[in-house]
């Protein structure tokens, strides 16, 4: 008999009322803003309300560095949730809520898989109560009233050359990526270059993501660096006169949305900033709401260690004032196997025969990166479990190297079968991570407030990248002067860099060293809190693939979807 889809096993779910499950997070019912029967929004004032109750475990989920196979990081997220209700304690899952943009590309949706998802997952992959929407309106509220400003008459003399606020749009569609508007005649605007970015690589998503109240976020909101006058100096949303107007467009959105896993476990799903230039975490909100919330609060950071963990550390934990006590880093024995080199890697087509051959000698060949991860997480003094996330085309010798090279690098580990069988599956993580959490804190972050601009970059590229050393271009040089001297340098950084490696070269698989970091432009979200050096290409617009999700997407007789994946 075949494995049922995603869709099938979430529709089959025996959802609790939401008011129970708040409930269960010692969250009342005043508290709650219900949109429909399945979703509903708390209020902020549930951070006040919470604020006696014991603080609860912090775990972060991670992974090794991306592989076009996917490691089922929120699967394991969720599987983790739902495990210690297993083991006798409550737990709390934070995630960011899906851009729409991959949902009908090639990733598909972000709610988790098999037995370990998020429910109703077809209401969390498509809208949900409209977040997304709302910062793409903030955003180009925003976009609207520079262009506006510049076609009044551009009183604060805006340089056009050095407008850095483009256009959102929460669709893959890589014909925006670069286009010119204002044409047409006179009463069209002024012409000039600019392009879209995808919702999630909005500065209000990072920015709605990072703040700790509604008035944070209007005080933030304000501090957004659209461009500069021919001076150099920075001109703002505040300036603009617009921060107000995007803060009543997002007086909703900020507030995190409750949902719950297919074994009840409470799921706060808020933000979805984008994970190359952008934290690549969920709110902070959500983990101020969930840490005082049961046993456990397990949240999920983008991409491998070297990025979404790294930036948790340094940039979310920077502001939210919580300590982790405790990282998983997720691997699975076909992503090692990649990491060994031998194997050409294309989404959507056939696997390679010999990656699901039985070859422990492969698994340690790409055991480097696994190995660096690791160290990534205990630069930051977090004690690490890796989660093994087992496939039935795996073999126990492929599971004892990993289990092996975890041990080695003073790390736990276990097995996981947590999409075939839930929270089951997962017991033996849930126990991992509660020996791990228990000790107390010994975090760190990776450099001082007061450390300047380049010194940031240099470690984060030095100590977690495994870089020689970083090279900037003369146009980098010059924007980071600026920045300090613009009162940016006690910032913390943000590097944007692909996923696909911990170097900054996609093609470098395991864990290279050697090489050099180079930043060929750097920018600042004022707004959000962090200033992001530029290394490589950076696609903040994504394109379709020749066989999008979108195509297989549908609805039938009854108003149900079909082909969500």
């Amino acid at each position: 008999m075949a494995f049922p889809t995603d869709l099938e096993i979430a529709r089959g779910a025996a959802l609790k009322p939401l008011e129970d499950i708040a409930s269960e997070m010692g969250i009342a019912g005043h508290l709650l803003e219900h949109y429909g029967e399945q979703v509903v929004k708390i209020k902020l004032a549930a951070m006040d309300e919470l604020a006696g109750r014991p603080a609860a475990k912090y775990v972060v989920v991670s992974a090794v560095t991306p592989t076009p196979l996917g490691e089922g990081k929120t699967t394991t997220t969720v599987g983790l949730g739902q495990g210690f209700r297993h083991i006798g304690k409550r737990a709390t899952v934070a995630i960011r809520q899906p851009s729409m943009g991959p949902t009908f590309g090639i990733k598909g949706g972000a709610a988790g898989g098999g037995y370990s998802q998020v429910v109703p997952m077809e209401v969390l992959n498509l809208h949900l109560t409209g977040d997304v929407h709302a910062v793409t309106a903030a955003h180009n509220l925003l976009a609207a009233m520079l262009d506006n400003h510049i076609y009044q008459g551009n009183q604060l003399g805006i340089d056009l050359h050095d407008i850095t606020w483009r256009r959102v749009l929460d669709v893959n569609d890589r014909a925006l990526r670069n286009i010119v508007i204002g044409l047409g005649g006179r009463g069209d605007g002024v012409p000039r270059q600019t392009g879209f970015d995808i919702t999630a690589a909005s500065e209000v998503m990072a920015t709605l993501a990072l703040a700790g109240s509604l008035a944070d976020l209007r005080e933030r909101l304000g501090r957004i660096v659209v461009g500069y006058t021919s001076g150099g100096t920075p001109v703002t949303a505040e300036q603009l006169s617009v921060a107000g107007s995007m803060a009543v467009m997002l007086r909703d959105a900020v507030k995190p949305n409750l949902l719950q896993t297919l074994e009840n476990t409470p799921v706060l799903v808020h933000a979805g900033p984008f994970g190359n230039i952008a934290t690549g975490n969920s709110s902070v909100i959500a983990d101020m709401i969930g840490i005082r919330a049961g046993d456990y609060l397990v949240t999920e950071a983008g991409f491998g260690a070297d990025m979404g963990a790294e930036r948790f550390f340094n940039i979310k934990c920077r502001t939210s004032g919580l300590v982790p006590d405790a990282a998983v880093i997720v691997a699975t024995v076909r992503a090692l196997k990649a990491h060994s080199g031998k194997y050409r890697i294309v989404a959507g087509r056939p696997l390679p025969a010999g990656l699901l051959a039985e070859n422990p000698g492969d698994v340690a060949a790409g055991a480097a990166n696994l190995r660096k991860q690791i160290e990534n997480i205990g630069l930051h003094g977090v004690p690490a479990v890796v989660a093994v996330n087992g496939f039935p085309t795996d073999h126990p010798s492929e599971h004892r190297v990993i289990r092996q090279i975890a041990a080695e690098q003073g790390a736990r580990s276990a097995v996981c079968t947590h999409f075939a069988g839930g929270g089951r599956g997962a017991i033996e993580l849930a126990e991992a991570v509660a020996e791990a959490a228990a000790g107390p804190p010994a975090f760190r972050f990776l450099y001082p407030d007061s450390a300047s601009l380049r010194d940031k970059i240099a470690a984060v590229a030095t100590k977690v990248y495994g870089a020689a050393g970083v090279e900037y271009s003369p146009q980098a040089a010059a924007q980071l002067d600026t920045y300090e001297r613009a009162g940016f340098g006690r910032l913390p950084v943000c590097i944007a860099k692909t996923h696909l490696s911990i170097s900054s070269d996609p093609t470098l698989k395991g864990a290279p060293t050697g090489w050099t970091l180079p930043v060929r432009e750097v920018r600042a979200s004022v707004g959000a809190g962090f200033v992001y050096p530029i290394c490589g290409e950076m696609r903040t617009m994504p394109g379709l693939g020749s066989s999008p999700a979108a195509t297989r997407i549908d609805i039938d007789d009854d108003g149900l979807v079909m082909g969500l994946s």
